[in-house]
């Protein structure tokens, strides 16, 4: 195992969007998120998005994605495709929160 810090420069962007999805909305909301993620991957600035699917009966999902600056986030975030793109998704989940920070410090696992 490592921990480094990281980069004081850099200005990446870490976004967690947890979402309750209802009941019986699961491939709905796969079929809306594979969506997203395809167009969000072309946007500028865009490094990575993660789907996590509960492990529990929680029906609690989490989308996490990295950008290279918030600029680059809140650009694609507040542009017009934006709202039209997660429409779809919306109306398979009941709940969301969303959390914006940057990665100060990272540790890696022994086998990585």
């Amino acid at each position: 195992m490592r921990t480094m810090p990281i980069d004081q420069e850099t200005d990446k962007l870490s976004v967690v969007y947890s979402v309750h999805v209802i009941e019986g909305g699961e491939q709905g909301f796969l079929d809306a998120y594979d969506r997203i993620r395809k167009s969000v991957a072309s946007v500028p600035g865009h490094i990575v998005d993660r789907l996590g699917e509960p492990i529990d009966d929680s029906r609690q999902w989490v989308i996490t994605s990295e950008w290279e600056t918030p600029d680059h986030f809140f650009a694609w975030q507040q542009g017009e495709d934006h709202r039209a793109l997660l429409a779809p998704l919306r109306q398979w989940v009941d709940q969301t929160q969303s959390l914006r920070f940057r990665v100060v410090q990272e540790t890696v696992g022994a086998g990585a």
